[in-house]
């Protein structure tokens, strides 16, 4: 498995539940800690975002086409 690979599947989804995870963390009334971490938690997940979201996804051997046309950036 490439990273591209690794990328789409695992990377760029984990970083948007990590977003929702955060605005959850922020919005929750029980632990002052998650809601004191809530927004760096939402920012880590942003940037990580916007980084995988920037690497291309893996190519089709031969034909110079990629995997999931639909998701263009």
């Amino acid at each position: 498995m490439s990273f591209r690979a690794i990328n789409q599947k695992y990377l760029e989804p984990g970083s948007q539940i990590l977003m929702v995870l955060g605005i959850i963390a922020l919005c929750q009334p029980w632990s002052m800690l998650l809601h004191s971490y809530g927004l760096t938690i939402i920012l880590i997940g942003l940037v990580s975002f916007n980084v995988t979201s920037k690497i291309a996804p893996e190519e089709k051997a031969g034909t110079g086409q990629v995997r999931n046309p639909g998701a263009q950036h």
